[in-house]
């Protein structure tokens, strides 16, 4: 649970340090390769660059210990770590009501925390990491999304960039071995490449077009709600004796604190 919640404190800071980087660097001619070029320049945009790194590592790491269920919401807080680097760096003003959701998220994750069982231990079938392959392949597709009418086409963005953040989850826990012979005849092993590229695509789309609040929305919920259930029910994820209804309240608080804070999916400009 610490590696997870570590993840999120590196991705929900990243944002916040990219968002800087990028806003100082966009001070001056040309697009968005010279951008990003003048981005990578700063100090900033490569400390979020790292930070993006690590927590993937982490990630890894709490997946392989954990259940699917408590990594999601926990990977969801990072909206909350997001709001409180904001508020302090970009000295955005949160409202109460956004620090109550913080509070929650916090809540939400110490219940999971205290009723989280080890990582199931079923093995994943062969049928489920075609499965996780093919996901990740339609993913590819989820651009055309952005022909829907607006008031669709941001929550759908969103919901599919979440489902392929989802299918990375999955994918990492079907990926047995990392010997050569094992990994490139994994199909689990594509599905992370192809569901990542296609999650960070879709996200992206998703933010230039639209409504950040919206599309945020729909990747926490793509990202926590599906990998969940496949890790209950095909992946043999339980909690401690006696505490289910504890790990699904704490998944519902949290999930639910991280809705509220959505607007932080991107971090928001400086006040002031």
């Amino acid at each position: 649970m610490m590696c997870a919640l570590g993840a999120a404190v590196c991705f929900g800071t990243a944002t916040v340090l990219q968002a800087m980087a990028a806003r100082a660097a966009g001070r001056g001619a040309g697009g968005d390769a010279t951008l990003l070029l003048r981005a990578l320049k700063q100090w900033r945009y490569l400390a979020g660059l790292a930070l993006d790194g690590l927590g993937f590592l982490l990630q890894i790491a709490a997946l392989r210990s954990i259940p699917i269920y408590a990594v999601g919401a926990a990977l969801a807080s990072s909206l909350a770590v997001t709001a409180v680097v904001a508020a302090r760096l970009l000295r955005v003003r949160p409202t109460g009501s956004e620090w109550a959701a913080v509070a929650v998220v916090c809540a939400g994750l110490a219940m999971l925390g205290l009723a989280s069982g080890a990582e199931g231990g079923r093995a994943g079938s062969r049928d489920l990491e075609y499965a996780m392959l093919a996901t990740a392949a339609v993913l590819l597709l989820g651009p055309a999304a952005g022909r829907l009418p607006r008031w669709g086409r941001d929550l759908v963005l969103g919901l599919c960039a979440g489902f392929g953040f989802g299918v990375v989850e999955v994918a990492v826990r079907l990926i047995d071995s990392l010997a050569p012979g094992s990994l490139f005849t994994n199909p689990a092993t594509y599905a992370l490449l192809l569901g990542g590229g296609a999650a960070f695509l879709l996200l992206t789309t998703a933010l230039e077009r639209g409504s950040v609040t919206v599309a945020t929305a729909g990747m926490v919920v793509g990202e926590t709600v599906g990998p969940a259930t496949i890790g209950v029910v095909w992946l043999g994820d339980r909690t401690r004796d006696g505490l289910t209804w504890l790990a699904v309240l704490g998944f519902v608080v949290a999930v639910a604190g991280a809705l509220t804070l959505a607007r932080f999916g991107e971090a928001p400009v400086a006040e002031g």
